[in-house]
């Protein structure tokens, strides 16, 4: 029998209940060893592991069975996975290309096996992945083998799922999620041209690096790149689109409050669309961006432990999560 959303909504509900809260994050961050902050995960239901990356592990493939049982589209979560197939890519390429050890570096879950990742690399067969990585694919193996240019050929497959996100954008049915992926896009686009900007990179990298976006100055802000990081920077932060303006206001405060500032505003955005929503794909969209938040929570959790950072050191550093 076809899965409803009606059935996939009523389920979802129930399944958010078990997502961490505030009060969940509080007793994580008293934690003061990581073998502790195993114990509280499992109890939780997060996950089985020695360590908390084997915990988290286990949570994602759970997470993504739950959603394949669940939602009556799957295809919603497409540009999503498809960022794991570019990444898998890019660390089977250098690490063929370098002759080193790669497979612990490769995500799950993804649109394509691992084993044809690696097939795709090594026998130069871009039919293997996903047809519009291909030809990005096949484009950064020719950099990387003729060049030794892994920012380059990283470039090319960013910005292939880059535009990839935006075609999916304008093909789904949900506002929610085209409003996302365009942000998304958006602050990748940002990113891409600081790091650019700082490194000094020059205007044929950020042509080919940087896409189209809706509300997104791209000739101005490549104009702006190849002048410096200082007039990028100020130029950004008198753009309003997307409130980039208060993004580069956490920017001047550090790098890192500017991508918490990002990842906050995504988080936002799904808590006030997708947790109100009664119909459509947007709870099991929401219920998905909610696992990611966690996770990347009980990642700077763990990270602070390793470290030997205090609880309100950590916390600074902590995002916002959706439950």
């Amino acid at each position: 029998m076809a899965l409803s959303y009606e059935f996939s909504i009523g389920s979802v509900r129930a399944k958010e209940t078990s997502l961490l809260n505030a009060q969940d994050v509080e007793q994580l961050l008293s934690c003061r060893s990581e073998a502790e902050l195993c114990a509280i995960l499992t109890d939780k239901g997060m996950g089985s592991g020695a360590s908390v990356d084997e915990i988290l592990a286990d949570y994602t493939e759970s997470t993504w069975a739950y959603l394949r049982s669940t939602a009556p589209d799957f295809d919603i979560f497409t540009p999503f996975l498809l960022q794991n197939d570019s990444h898998n890519f890019k660390v089977a390429l250098k690490g063929v290309m370098a002759s080193r050890e790669y497979r612990e570096l490769m995500l799950s879950p993804s649109l394509t096996e691992h084993d044809k990742v690696v097939k795709a690399v090594e026998n130069r067969r871009m039919s293997l992945m996903p047809e519009c990585l291909q030809k990005p694919c096949d484009e950064a193996y020719e950099l990387l083998a003729h060049t030794s240019d892994a920012r380059a050929a990283d470039s090319v497959l960013d910005r292939a799922v880059m535009e990839e996100m935006l075609r999916a954008a304008e093909k789904c049915s949900s506002e929610f999620l085209r409003r996302y992926l365009q942000t998304n896009v958006f602050y990748n686009n940002i990113k891409t041209a600081i790091r650019a900007a700082r490194a000094e990179t020059g205007k044929d990298y950020l042509e080919k690096a940087l896409c189209e976006c809706p509300q997104f100055r791209r000739n101005a802000v490549i104009d702006a790149a190849v002048k410096g990081s200082d007039y990028l920077e100020d130029a950004l932060s008198k753009y309003s689109e997307y409130e980039c303006n208060k993004a580069m206001e956490a920017f001047r405060e550090s790098p890192s409050a500017f991508e918490k500032f990002v990842d906050n505003k995504l988080i936002r955005m799904a808590r006030e669309c997708c947790k109100r929503a009664s119909e459509g794909a947007e709870p099991l969209l929401g219920y998905y961006l909610g696992t990611e938040a966690e996770k990347k929570v009980v990642h700077i959790i763990a990270s602070g432990i390793r470290t030997g950072k205090d609880a309100e050191n950590i916390r600074e550093r902590l995002r916002e999560i959706y439950g």
